[in-house]
């Protein structure tokens, strides 16, 4: 298949991908749209706090505080003997987040003061069409507390540019932010009868249908009210928003939904979790309890034993796929001379020798038989000796485990910008292996 024109159904893929980013303007939208997707194919939801009993063929997933989700499909072989095929990825993308007493006052302006969360490209984010989205707590009629997600799906704040007249050097120096004084976003003329608390609280009661004292708190973040769209010749790239990690989790949930895991012999595993662009050291991330608990889980609902649940790991593999990055030519001197990326030539074992990646001989070898088993190219990433290397969920999820592992992703552009871009074909073929590994006696 040519890179230069993008067939119909990797089409129908990719534009899948992009609208579930477009419903994802959050963490926590990001776990519902996928929950929607899970439960129309038959997927149920389990509660941690309660007896789960499980059976060959079972479909199910796990929740955890809203913006970390685990799906799994129990497998027609013996859990001790088949293990566990896990695909682990990240619903988090790095952004601002706006802070508990946001809402200010400077001039007559009302601002919201945010937060940077993780390592965005903050300049990317001036002079775009901003609005909030995120997970509200309030006090219900009854008093008790209740969730809510929220979405103003529409431009609503704004962080302006500074005019070139009064930052001269800006093409030369390049834009740089002040975190603190310079990263509040705009939001209105401030009403004279109003606190600019007051004024943010009322947008809020008026989006969710409710009594402004009654809200308690929120998880807001900013994003991009763009669209995902194609672009260059023959629509063969990318770019929207969190393609760094939705466009992982969409590949994985994919490869879970189809037939051939649905009915596999081992365990197919997806792990989305959120918090791995500040750490994952959380309850819900990949450094936490989550993945070990479920996976015990699984077991005691399969009646296996404790010595059938290590027997299980010792056999069971993670596939920790995150994005990877594309060699961009007009900067040449920031990759590695031997192991240039290039976008829609297939999916990237990335490789690190300090163990930033999980990739090892073995298991690159691994990954790389899957990729010929559907006839799907593969390519190899190491980063600069000289420019410190980013990391994965891969190394904490298989040290926490005990499991061999592999880290790999898609090729892309401009990483923990705004707008990033990958490409069309590259996502066809991640989805392609990754329902192989599901599948597939090559473990």
């Amino acid at each position: 298949m040519s890179a230069s024109v993008v067939d119909p159904a990797v089409k129908a893929q990719a534009r899948e991908l992009l609208n579930l980013i477009d419903a994802s303007p959050s963490p926590w939208h990001a776990v519902a749209t996928m929950e929607t997707r899970l439960s129309m194919h038959g997927f149920r939801r389990l509660e941690e706090c309660e007896r789960w009993t499980l059976r060959s063929g079972g479909r199910c997933y796990v929740v955890r505080d809203d913006s970390s989700i685990i799906a799994f499909v129990v497998g027609a072989g013996a859990l001790a003997e088949t293990g566990f095929r896990i695909v682990g990825a990240h619903t988090d993308s790095p952004g601002l987040r706006v802070k508990p007493n946001g809402p200010n006052r400077a001039g007559r302006m009302a601002r919201l003061g945010v937060e940077v969360y993780g390592g965005p490209i903050l300049a990317t984010f001036t002079d775009r069409d901003l609005s909030l989205a995120g997970r509200i707590t309030l006090s219900n009629e009854s008093g008790r507390l209740d969730t809510r997600l929220v979405d103003f799906d529409r431009p609503l704040v704004r962080l302006p540019n500074l005019a070139i007249h009064m930052n001269r050097k800006v093409n030369e120096e390049g834009l740089r932010l002040d975190k603190q004084k310079e990263l509040p976003v705009i939001l209105s003329v401030l009403e004279e009868s109003l606190s600019p608390r007051d004024q943010f609280l009322e947008l809020l009661s008026e989006r969710l249908g409710c009594a402004p004292d009654t809200i308690l708190s929120w998880d807001l973040n900013l994003y991009d009210t763009q669209k995902g769209a194609f672009w260059g010749p023959g629509d063969t790239f990318l770019a929207d928003s969190q393609l760094d990690n939705l466009t992982s989790c969409h590949a994985a949930l994919v490869a879970l939904l189809d037939d051939a895991a649905l009915n596999a012999e081992s365990t197919a595993v997806c792990a989305f979790f959120d918090h791995e662009e500040i750490g994952s050291q959380s309850m819900k991330g990949a450094d936490g309890r989550f993945l070990p608990d479920i996976l015990e889980r699984i077991a005691f609902g399969l009646k296996v034993d404790p010595e059938g649940y290590k027997r299980a790991l010792a056999c069971s593999f993670l596939v920790s796929a995150d994005m990877a990055h594309a060699w961009q030519p007009n900067f040449p001197a920031a990759y590695e001379p031997d192991h240039h990326v290039i976008v829609n030539d297939g999916p990237v074992i990335k490789v690190n020798a300090n163990l930033r990646y999980t990739s090892e001989s073995v298991s690159e070898a691994i990954f790389m038989h899957l990729c010929e088993r559907v006839d799907v190219p593969c390519q190899k990433y190491s980063h600069r000796t000289d420019i410190p290397c980013g990391s994965t969920i891969g190394p904490m999820a298989s040290a926490g485990l005990g499991i061999r592992s592999v880290d790999v992703g898609s090729p892309m552009w401009a990483m923990h910008s705004i707008r990033e871009s990958a490409g069309a074909l590259d996502h066809t073929y991640m989805i392609k292996v990754l329902r192989c590994f599901f599948s597939s006696d090559v473990l």
